[in-house]
């Protein structure tokens, strides 16, 4: 018993421990968030960021984190994004035998998905779960900010810098292009008139 208090206060110090992308279940979410405490103190890895598992809105992140629910697959938050409808109509859910709560249905406002609830009204022993957003993790994926790792190489033939005397080169051949240009014109101007004189002559 003693050992499990310890967990929880391990657990409580530290709440900014990270996990990695994917819908995972709850034990897997808690052993990245406080289970590798030693491992993770000099880690650089930024909050997570929950989504909506069906249209990616962003429903909550871990500077929220209230805790999980091993046996329930649920994870909780202190507070969601605006993306989060919390339902007006209480029903009844039986958690155990003798554990009949009253709770509200978590809705996405995106995609209209039911992912999670809110427990409005708790029998004694599940007091601590009252009035805070336990999402189902089954229904909701998370990101971690600063996870991303793809970068453009900046491969290929190197661009010349533009320097005075490179201005210099592109002007002079502008210039001869646009006299080439001109001559063409002119030349194709004397042809012209040359084929009418040919056919008024006719």
């Amino acid at each position: 018993m003693a050992a499990r208090e310890n967990v929880v206060k391990r657990r409580q110090k530290n709440v900014n421990v990270t996990f990695e992308t994917s819908s995972v279940d709850s034990t897997a979410v808690e052993e990245k968030l406080f289970g590798q405490v030693e491992e993770d103190e000099d880690s650089d890895d930024g909050p997570v960021v929950f989504i909506c598992g069906k249209c990616k809105l962003p429903v909550g992140d871990s500077v929220s984190w209230d805790g999980s629910e091993d046996g329930e697959n649920q994870i909780r938050l202190k507070r969601v994004t605006d993306n989060v409808i919390v339902a007006k109509e209480n029903r009844l859910l039986e958690v155990h035998k003798r554990s009949v709560c009253l709770v509200v249905d978590l809705v996405c406002r995106g995609c209209r998905s039911v992912l999670g609830i809110v427990y409005s009204s708790t029998p004694r022993n599940l007091d601590h779960k009252r009035f805070t957003f336990c999402f189902n993790v089954a229904d909701i994926d998370s990101y971690v900010l600063g996870s991303a790792s793809q970068m453009l190489t900046a491969e290929g033939p190197k661009e010349q810098p533009v320097t005075l005397e490179y201005r210099g080169i592109v002007e002079q051949q502008l210039t001869e292009m646009k006299m080439l240009v001109l001559s063409m014109a002119q030349r194709l101007e004397e042809i012209e008139i040359g084929l009418q004189d040919g056919c008024d002559e006719a």
